[in-house]
């Protein structure tokens, strides 16, 4: 199949040069690339449904005829309509079609049809808008339906896939060899492309995208653990002294075993003379990463390094500097904090200091990685709520070293299949448990109903000296008829009404820096009392003082964001409250929302939210430099796993890179990775 991707797609008959171009709008340009333009969905036509049996809303294939000619004519706003009905031996569907004045001559009586669409039913009358349509002699079982462009309606589609198909040779060059497919049950690549374009059956298709999926998965999975060995550069930053039990006796607290876990695991990597190390340490809030990397840096420090902690915001950064800052007070630890609201002489100055080596340990923004900051000897880099970041901003801060050693840090809890996935160029170390002392939080769902009862509960937990957050969703433009309020149309008439005496804040993403801290400063000193905000609060707010937060519109957010903001409280010793507020009585946002209820479990929750909404909630393949994916969902977990236990077989079955029986294989990784900027030896 290899070379198919060599032949353009105006071989191909009916693709004229304007067609042609419309093809490379999606991306095809060869007839490899068209076979490997999967459909997005399917019409099955094989299971005809009577009339009588059509509830509202389905979506079915009816097969009829005519029981009165087509009837046209025009709309007020002057559309062409036309309608028909057809009946079985149940009953009758009144078909409705818009512009389309040739349905006059391609529907006729006397001649049986399937009709597949959208039924729509009005007590006993049954409607079905614009349906598709074939006579019963052209039926094809399964039909496919492909994601478009402005002007390629999915016919031409259709009869072009039909035609590279049909070039296929009577032996593809599978990329898997036959012992391997045999052992993991799946089919050859031929029977799968034509299969997946034009299945005999639903069993074939199953059979076909099950072994494209997997393939794809694999070949992604294959490719990041290249990537990875790429990576791990020679230490160039050998530490040749742990120093994290003397960091230890610094702290006011006691360590969980699992954050000396985790320090024990990159203190080995830094200590390693092979490799820099590459890590990811990720842990639920309030699990105390910030510690494992306060005692990673400092090590790195003691013997004569610089490390950079790179926040994504500045709320965060000086949150950071603030606690470096106390703990590492009797220490000879230099530390400074640059952000862009740093006055440009201080900057400048911390500038200067950090290329002479005058400073240790610096935190800060993107400040970190533009130009004018250069390091002395920077030895480590640690990058906080590692999702905030691209690929490139990580580089960059990165290339201010000679290979320094990389942690990065993320609160975001990600199944750990996905984990694998997302980062897969990284080690990855997991803190599983929470400092002793941290409070449950108990999370209630009410509906808006009941929302002066819950301000009500609010107003009594401030006269005992609490402190609350109220969390609007983001107004997006063209929502202004939804019903949401903005923090501040909400935090006004708060201050007007239930809270007119009590000191009602607003913070929201689109105050200066210097606001935002204002803000934040007198939210921690207790000066204000609620804090209505945006989900600006997600990371960075450590008050223990706060002991409720409810969260209006809760629908509109995703679980593992919703558990993020919820880890806002709970903070100190006081009984923690969230209170989730939503009118959405969708079965899937009633299950979201008492999943959220019913547990506390970070992974638990992105479980959950992984199988309910999909990984885009996540955050996007795009940003993290994955390459698309054509077929398959890193929200399936089940086809993730298989194609981990075949990555393993293949790795352990022998040097796969220089192995004649995975020449095809290695051959679709380098296409897939080379198609997404990164470029494998």
């Amino acid at each position: 199949m290899a070379s198919l991707y060599t032949v353009k797609i105006d071989t191909l008959k009916g693709l004229g040069e304007k067609r042609c171009e419309l093809f490379n709008k999606l991306g095809i340009y060869t007839v490899g690339e068209l076979l490997n333009y999967y459909p997005r969905t399917y019409e099955d036509w094989s299971e005809v449904v009577d009339i009588c049996d059509i509830n509202d809303g389905d979506s079915v294939c009816i097969a009829a005829e005519l029981t009165t000619g087509v009837q046209s004519g025009y709309t007020k706003n002057r559309k062409f309509i036309a309608k028909v009905f057809v009946a079985d031996d149940t009953g009758v569907c009144e078909l409705v079609f818009f512009n389309n004045p040739y349905i006059r001559n391609m529907l006729k009586t006397n001649t049986k049809y399937r009709f597949f669409g959208k039924a729509s039913r009005n007590h006993t009358d049954l409607q079905m808008i614009s349906p598709t349509f074939m006579t019963e002699s052209d039926v094809n079982v399964v039909k496919p339906i492909y994601n478009l462009t402005a002007g390629l309606p999915n016919n031409v589609v259709v009869n072009a896939m039909k035609q590279a198909v049909a070039m296929l040779p009577d032996k593809v060059n599978d990329p898997l060899p036959e012992e391997l497919r045999e052992k993991y049950n799946l089919c050859d690549l031929k029977f799968a492309i034509e299969n997946v374009h034009f299945p005999t059956d639903t069993d074939a298709l199953n059979i076909a995208r099950r072994r494209l999926v997997i393939e794809e998965l694999l070949v992604l999975n294959l490719g990041l653990r290249q990537l990875k060995d790429q990576k791990r550069t020679q230490n160039a930053n050998i530490i040749e002294k742990d120093y994290s039990e003397e960091f230890e006796k610094l702290l006011n607290f006691d360590m969980t075993n699992a954050q000396k876990r985790v320090i024990k695991d990159c203190v080995s990597d830094v200590m390693n003379p092979e490799i820099c190390m590459n890590r990811l340490v990720q842990g639920d809030v309030g699990s105390g990463k910030t510690v494992v990397a306060g005692s990673l840096c400092y090590t790195v420090v003691k013997n004569g390094g610089q490390a950079a902690i790179m926040a994504p915001t500045e709320i965060l950064a000086e949150q950071h500097y603030n606690s470096f800052k106390e703990i590492l007070s009797n220490t000879d630890i230099r530390i400074a904090l640059l952000t862009g609201s740093v006055k440009e002489s201080q900057k400048k100055e911390i500038r200067s200091k950090l290329e002479a080596g005058e400073i240790d340990l610096v935190i800060g923004t993107h400040a970190l990685i533009t130009d004018k900051t250069l390091f002395s000897n920077l030895s480590l880099v640690v990058t906080d709520e590692q999702h905030r970041f691209g690929v490139a901003q990580r580089a960059k801060l990165l290339s201010k070293g000679n290979n320094p050693h990389l942690l990065v840090m993320s609160a975001t809890p990600i199944p750990r299949t996905l984990g694998l996935i997302i980062f897969g160029d990284l080690d990855i170390s997991i803190i599983d448990e929470l400092p002793p002392g941290r409070q449950e939080i108990d999370t209630l769902l009410i509906d808006s109903t009941k929302r002066q009862r819950a301000l009500g509960f609010i107003k009594k937990e401030i006269l005992r000296g609490r402190q609350a957050y109220i969390v609007c969703p983001l107004v997006e433009e063209g929502e202004v008829d939804t019903g949401l309020a903005s923090a501040e149309e909400y935090a006004a008439e708060l201050m007007l009404n239930f809270f007119s005496d009590i000191s009602v804040g607003i913070l929201h993403g689109k105050m200066k820096p210097s606001e935002k801290e204002a803000v934040m400063a007198d939210f921690a000193e207790n000066k204000i009392k609620i804090l209505v905000a945006t989900t600006v609060i997600e990371v960075g707010i450590d008050v223990p003082n706060a002991t409720i937060m409810m969260i209006e519109n809760a629908e509109r957010f995703g679980l593992s964001q919703l558990h993020q903001l919820r880890g806002r409280v709970g903070r100190g010793s006081e009984k923690s409250y969230c209170i989730l507020v939503s009118d959405n009585r969708t079965e899937n946002s009633v299950e979201r929302l008492k999943t959220m209820c019913a547990t506390r479990d970070g992974f638990k929750i992105a479980d959950a939210d992984l199988k309910l909404r999909g990984p885009g909630d996540f955050f996007g393949s795009r940003q993290h430099g994955l390459p698309q994916l054509n077929i398959s969902s890193l929200a399936d977990t089940r086809n993730l796993e298989i194609s981990q236990k075949i990555a393993d077989y293949v790795v352990s079955d022998s040097n796969y890179i220089y192995d004649d029986r995975y020449r095809a294989l290695n051959a679709e990784i380098k296409r897939l990775f080379s198609a997404s900027g990164e470029m494998l030896n």
